[in-house]
């Protein structure tokens, strides 16, 4: 009986594999093969679609993107999240779209942020939460292939911080700028240059024609010269970038020599190797030997990132779920650290990336999907309501090994496709300039506010209350509530509070953030002042309101829940940030009271005549 059972275990294994998409697996080993293939599809396809895997999100439940948060307040918690979590997992997928079929070129990159080249980059450290952590363990995430076999990258600005520390030689002919007037010492330094490298050419000439191996291995002792590869070279020391600069101008005129610095770890210049070639091509073959050199080691250096790169090189609009902390993300592990407001945010990330396309906010225009943000189940709801099936069709065919790992891309490409077809958006892209989308499309692009919808695009300061209602209340109009009793529901509250003081017998709702704390929507314009300044002067006689004032309830308006994410007062419970952002208010506001202030006093018996100076 064991055994049957079993075997029909196996058999639905079997029968779910089977199923599954072939998405290619990249690791280290393989990376340089996949990225020379990405790299063609991204160029033959129209649209890219991402999708991360990460090692966490959020520490609390109101630590994530509420619908109660301004774009502001939901860029804080991205920031907040980016900074302290890492990606193990990123997954691209080029797509087209040609009739009805979906044509897709999924990759899943593993990565992990090792310091390849010993340069303290990247050396930061990150957090892990246990749910994101055992939900990957449980669908056969390697995390020792990860560690030792993830690829590292470096961000761009951790590139230009690292490339006078990497200490490899690097090609002078593009360096050399125009000098100010020589002056006498400069002259000299530049006539001495020029007086040994003619002396060791000439030298290296004779000595092949005439002296033995060890005659011409002292002079070369003696003249300081060395090999670099199977060629003769010659080190010039220098002091300064100016002596740099001097070097490679008096070196112009020796057409077969080719001129190289050798920079120091930690950045400068410590010389200026002279390598002699032996004719036009070889000197051409070095210069490319050189170029190839360099190229490989700025692949080494930027890792993964080579595809962002890649990405943003084409142009391409990039699709996504839920982009704006996928993008936050992206911005602070490959870009650069993220910038203090959203509005830098978004000009930074948009010249990288000019189009980016949220599914999420796509889903926002069809009324059935504003409780639900589960793709499968969305994909599913479009599957039995659509006559247009959209077949899709996956290059990775040629992939044996069964995997489970990087099918959200694919979902994302096929909520997509589904998601503007039922809305009748185009995909049409220009021919060859992808900085014009289609007008249908071009309005759906670049909407980081999680509260607009792309046919509704709200006030900055407008907020849901609800995920699955499109009602938008000013931040005006809320009111925050904690310390009240610990297990009390929504609905008990709400009971609590009405009738309870006058404020509350016009339409007003109640909706729980977490357990310590309650927000409450007064719709009537100049409720919600009113109630705080009865809370604040505690000129409440009786009822229900009053009890629970005397047990601990306090109240506040948005300002002090946008004041506890930009003082990054991430407290478990959102009543406690809460407290302390009302303390340090109120220390701040003594610090600036009048009794602090320095006060001048004005005494004329005390003045100075300047003319009696």
């Amino acid at each position: 009986m064991l055994y049957k059972r079993f075997l029909c275990t196996q058999t639905a294994v079997r029968h779910r594999h089977s199923n599954q998409w072939p998405v290619k697996q990249v690791e280290k080993s393989n990376f340089s093969e996949a990225l020379a293939e990405i790299k063609a599809y991204i160029a033959n396809s129209d649209f890219v679609a991402v999708s991360l895997q990460k090692t966490g999100g959020h520490s609390a439940p109101w630590q994530k993107i509420l619908p109660i948060d301004t774009a502001e307040t939901a860029y804080i918690k991205a920031k907040h999240a980016a900074m302290r979590f890492q990606i193990l997992q990123f997954s691209v997928c080029p797509f087209s779209v040609k009739a009805s079929k979906l044509i897709a070129h999924p990759y899943n990159f593993h990565l992990f942020p090792r310091d390849e080249l010993k340069i303290g980059m990247p050396s930061y450290s990150f957090s892990c939460q246990s749910s994101y952590l055992t939900s990957m363990a449980r669908e056969g995430f390697d995390f020792n292939a990860c560690i030792y076999n993830g690829i590292s990258y470096l961000s761009r600005a951790q590139e230009s911080a690292a490339k006078f520390q990497i200490g490899h030689l690097s090609p002078s002919s593009s360096t050399v700028g125009s000098l100010s007037a020589h002056s006498v010492a400069d002259s000299l330094f530049s006539e001495r240059i020029k007086s040994r490298v003619k002396s060791w050419i000439n030298a290296r000439k004779v000595s092949n024609k005439t002296e033995d191996a060890l005659i011409s291995t002292l002079r070369r002792l003696v003249s300081g010269s060395e090999v670099y590869g199977s060629r003769p070279s010659l080190t010039i020391d220098v002091c300064s970038e100016r002596q740099v600069q001097l070097a490679l101008e008096a070196l112009k005129e020796f057409i077969d020599i080719v001129p190289l610095q050798v920079p120091v770890k930690g950045g400068g210049v410590q010389g200026v190797r002279v390598v002699l070639t032996s004719s036009e091509e070889d000197k051409n073959l070095l210069e490319k030997e050189i170029q190839d050199k360099e190229q490989e080691q700025r692949k080494v250096v930027r890792g993964f990132r080579e595809v962002i790169d890649l990405i943003s090189a084409s142009q391409k609009p990039v699709v996504a779920h839920n982009s704006l902390n996928d993008f936050a993300f992206i911005h602070s592990k490959f870009l650069a650290p993220l910038p203090l407001t959203m509005d830098e945010f978004r000009s930074t990330l948009l010249s990288v990336f000019p189009h980016i396309l949220d599914v999420n906010h796509l889903m926002k225009e069809i009324g059935a999907f504003e409780k639900m943000s589960n793709m499968p189940a969305a994909i599913s709801y479009l599957d039995k309501r659509s006559f247009a099936p959209i077949n899709m069709e996956i290059s990775n065919r040629e992939t044996d090994k069964v995997n489970i790992h990087g099918h959200n891309v694919l979902k994302v490409c096929q909520l997509f496709v589904k998601l503007c077809s039922k809305l009748k958006i185009s995909l049409e892209v220009l021919e060859g300039d992808y900085n014009q989308l289609s007008p249908s499309l071009q309005c759906h692009s670049n909407t980081f506010n999680p509260c607009s919808t792309n046919s509704r695009e709200s006030d900055a300061d407008d907020v849901r209350i609800w995920t699955g209602n499109t009602r938008t209340v000013s931040i005006e109009n809320l009111v925050f509530l904690w310390g009240f009793k610990s297990g009390i529901s929504a609905r008990n509250l709400k009971d609590l509070l009405c009738d309870s003081h006058d404020v509350f017998s016009e339409e007003f709702d109640v909706r729980m953030i977490d357990r310590t704390c309650a927000i409450v929507v007064l719709w009537t314009p100049g409720f919600s002042e009113r109630f705080l300044r009865i809370m604040d002067s505690g000129d409440i006689l009786s009822g229900k309101l009053k009890n629970m004032i005397s047990e601990g309830l306090k109240a506040s308006g948005y300002e002090t829940y946008r004041r506890v994410c930009e003082l990054g007062l991430w407290k478990p419970d959102l009543g406690e940030s809460l407290d302390q952002a009302m303390d340090e208010t109120e220390i701040l506001l003594e610090a600036k009271s009048p009794q602090e202030q320095s006060v001048i006093y004005w005494n004329n018996d005390e003045m100075i005549n300047l003319d009696d100076l």
